[in-house]
């Protein structure tokens, strides 16, 4: 009886966050004057498939997805390959000034986003990066998410004990054979939420996208959806079908991984 107060607030808190997603779901069954007309919770009198059919006909769409998932993949694969090696290097190798470059490192998580965006785009523009994939790669793996992820798994690192590394040693392993045999397949449940964490960010961002891309053929998911709308044309089903058929990857992730993503941020808050 103590734990249904709580229990009501947990399951109060799952309705909101659930909530606007639902209604965007729901939306996107109802034709341009019924959505304007009605409620946004109520459910469409006559569902409709014609906004789903009229989003791939008259935008690239399919295209702004193959955009999605390349982008999205290879940033997951630097993440994890980048991350791995720096947080390795934080949590086991013995270096004058260690801590203090950690720390100062993990600070800049406290520094927004958009704060970096100008000196990040001069640097790709000078690289001559701008409208291209690789300019919309790098700065996801080097920048925006890397310190969250050695973070991540440097905290994952420091709960396997130093012995197991020890026997690697005296077996005749070195550095970067302990590295990738033995606690890169210790880290696996961490690895994994690293890599759905920076999957989803990647997909659902749109600020680096909306400065970085200019023509249709590097246009991301979210940066296509964001033109269906102007100052004086609203397209409101088609943005809400192409937002729900977005969603569709995330969800299908989440469901399949849930259980590994919140057993790893467990862990990782260990030490």
């Amino acid at each position: 009886m103590k734990k249904i107060p709580l229990y009501l607030v947990l399951v109060a808190g799952a309705l909101l966050s659930v909530a606007p997603y639902l209604m965007t779901v729901n939306a996107a069954f109802k034709s341009k004057q019924e959505i304007l007309t009605s409620e946004p919770w109520a459910p469409p009198a006559n569902p409709v498939l014609s906004n789903f059919a009229e989003v791939w006909s008259r935008y690239d769409f399919a295209t702004f997805v193959v955009n999605s998932l390349v982008v999205a993949v290879a940033v997951t694969v630097g993440q994890l390959v980048f991350s791995t090696l720096a947080a390795y290097a934080f949590a086991r190798l013995d270096f004058p000034g260690r801590d203090a470059l950690f720390w100062a490192y993990i600070a800049t998580l406290m520094v927004p986003q958009i704060v970096t965006l100008v000196p990040t785009f001069i640097i790709v523009r000078e690289l001559g990066l701008v409208d291209t994939h690789v300019g919309l790669i790098l700065p996801f793996v080097f920048g925006f998410l890397m310190p969250y992820g050695v973070f991540l798994v440097r905290q994952y690192f420091k709960t396997i004990p130093a012995s197991i590394e020890d026997a690697a040693r005296i077996d005749g392993a070195g550095t970067f054979t302990i590295l990738w045999r033995v606690m890169v397949p210790m880290a696996k449940p961490i690895l994994g939420t690293l890599a759905i964490i920076s999957f989803v960010n990647t997909w659902n961002n749109l600020l680096w996208p909306l400065i970085i891309t200019h023509s249709e053929s590097t246009r991301v998911i979210t940066r296509g959806i964001a033109q269906m709308q102007s100052q004086f044309n609203q397209e409101y089903h088609l943005i809400l079908a192409a937002s729900t058929m977005a969603l569709l990857p995330l969800v299908a992730v989440f469901l399949v991984f849930q259980r590994h993503i919140v057993r790893s941020i467990a862990l990782s808050g260990m030490k």
